[in-house]
């Protein structure tokens, strides 16, 4: 059984940092891209940023662009989202996602088969 669990929310001043993370479990978490996606209030889920299974490659949100890292280390089963110069745009319920298969940049939502639970994250202006 699939388990993913992020931590690392919470809540921080506008123009700030924090670096979530995401501990997987219950498959050979190396072979499949990962990705990060975000919920704000009353807003549909959307895509933040992927990882290629190696971590040699990655994709962006245009909102995360040059704000956001997403990165990996696979020998810790464990994915990041470093987020920097946080504004309030940014509250929102962050995920972690793995796709059913093994495709190599997924972005849509319908391609990610396993979820987290969620990890708050909330920018004071």
């Amino acid at each position: 059984q699939v388990q993913l669990v992020e931590s690392g929310g919470g809540l921080v001043q506008a123009g700030g940092s924090l670096r979530l993370s995401c501990a997987a479990s219950g498959r050979t978490f190396s072979t499949y891209a990962m990705g990060w996606f975000r919920q704000a209030p009353g807003k549909v889920r959307e895509f933040v940023a992927v990882i290629s299974w190696s971590g040699g490659s990655t994709v962006y949100a245009d909102s995360a662009k040059g704000r956001f890292t997403i990165s990996r280390d696979n020998a810790k089963n464990t994915v990041y989202l470093q987020m920097n110069s946080l504004n309030p745009e940014d509250t929102a319920v962050y995920y972690c996602a793995s796709p059913g298969t093994r495709w190599d940049l997924p972005r849509s939502i319908s391609l990610f088969k396993y979820w987290g639970q969620g990890t708050q994250v909330t920018v004071s202006s």
